[in-house]
């Protein structure tokens, strides 16, 4: 029985769309939109959303940042108690290193911005990061051409530096820049790596547009204590961060000499406060989504909803037959709810081919990742038929209440 009833209400509704084209398109175009409002919005933000959670993993669930200020801007007390905290600096990072036996690797970065140049070439305000040796083991990043610095190259301070994939084009565009020489604010510098293209990162943690060098070489152009330096713990395997956070809270308390009831005069940061805000954040996007499809598909519900009394209707005659040869209510209120159904869904459809369509086009123009994911497929279906079934219940009760003689009888 419901194979029947399916197969004759997609017939009947296959019909009503063949004989009253322009009605039906006018009808199905509400849902469609409704559907392309929705999946759309909900394209965008899942393609965000892993953007951004793809950039902050690159910062590294088990590693904890301590600095003068926390992320988030909320913490244990106003922003100007943080003003008044004195940074990290390179000795403290030193003694954290030494001291330190939950980590696995510490390693310290400062940065600042310099003019930096090659030939006539002169590229304006470019970060220059100032790292230890055992900042890949924390925050990796691959070589595209050349090598990383040597322990003996970053303890001597040697003017070797490594460039960022867009430094590496806009300075040398036709020719290996491996071994040839730049200059960063006037100082002679030797490229022996160039960075592997890691794209835009919303972090701003990408290498593309940087120049990494020996903390020791970049204290010559840069000031340590206008940048705001970062030392980069990385936890030990099967060390929880609370673990190691205990840890480095201590350490950090006994170099400062923090009396016991002093509160701490600086900050652990970790993924974790990030992702906590991105919860909150895509939640609230989400949310502007349903509302934004939510108004386009209620429109939508009403013109489907209008189209099955006109077929009800229309088969006014037809429901007194069907009922008179011993159709039951429940048939004739299955066959129309179906065919609601039948034509949201077909609406649904070509709003998931446009979303579809328009995100292989957005992604190869705006070279940003837009897929049109299985969940999202059947969200948009899901939401089709719920629409369906709910502007087709009064005309289908409708017209399974009709009575078989006045149908048969009505003009």
């Amino acid at each position: 029985m419901f194979v029947r009833l399916l197969t004759e209400s997609i017939r009947f509704a296959w019909l009503a769309i063949v004989n009253n084209r322009l009605r039906t398109f006018l009808s199905l175009l509400g849902v469609t939109i409704g559907i392309i409002a929705i999946i759309s919005v909900f394209t965008i933000v899942d393609a965000l959303e892993k953007n951004v959670r793809d950039s902050v993993e690159s910062l590294g669930d088990n590693v904890v940042y301590i600095q003068k200020w926390p992320w988030g801007g909320s913490g244990e007390y106003q922003w100007w108690k943080y003003y008044k905290r004195p940074k990290v600096n390179y000795k403290e990072f030193k003694k954290v290193q030494d001291r330190c036996k939950s980590a696995s690797a510490t390693a310290f970065l400062f940065e600042g911005r310099r003019t930096v140049k090659s030939g006539n070439t002169i590229l304006e305000d470019v970060k220059i990061s100032g790292i230890t040796f055992e900042f890949p083991q924390i925050l990796s990043f691959n070589m595209e051409k050349g090598r990383f610095f040597s322990q003996d190259e970053m303890s001597s301070g040697k003017n070797y530096v490594l460039i960022g994939h867009a430094i590496a084009n806009a300075l040398f565009e036709n020719f290996n820049p491996i071994g040839e020489t730049i200059k960063i604010a006037g100082i002679n510098a030797k490229v022996i790596g160039v960075i592997e293209k890691q794209g835009e990162d919303i972090t701003g943690n990408s290498q593309d547009n940087s120049v990494l060098c020996s903390y020791l070489f970049a204290k010559r152009f840069l000031s340590e204590r206008r940048s705001d330096p970062l030392i980069i713990v990385k936890a030990d395997e099967h060390v929880s961060n609370d673990q190691l956070k205990s840890e480095l809270k201590q350490i950090m308390r006994t170099i400062r000499r923090v009396r016991p009831l002093e509160d701490d005069n600086f900050s652990m940061n970790e993924v974790s406060l990030i992702k906590q805000g991105l919860d909150q954040l895509f939640s609230v996007i989400g949310l502007a989504g349903w509302i934004i499809g939510g108004f386009s598909i209620l429109v939508g519900g009403f013109g489907i909803a209008n189209i099955m009394f006109v077929s009800v209707k229309e088969r006014t005659k037809i429901i007194g037959i069907q009922k008179a040869l011993g159709a039951k209510n429940i048939f004739i209120l299955l066959q129309f709810l179906f065919e609601s159904i039948f034509l949201c869904v077909l609406g649904g459809s070509f709003g998931l081919a446009i979303v579809w369509a328009l995100s292989a086009v957005g992604s190869k123009m705006l070279d940003f990742n837009l897929n049109l994911t299985l969940e999202n497929v059947v969200l948009g279906l899901s939401v089709s038929a719920i629409i369906g079934m709910i502007s087709g219940i009064i005309p289908a009760l409708s017209a399974s209440r009709l009575d078989p003689v006045e149908a048969i009888r009505s003009n």
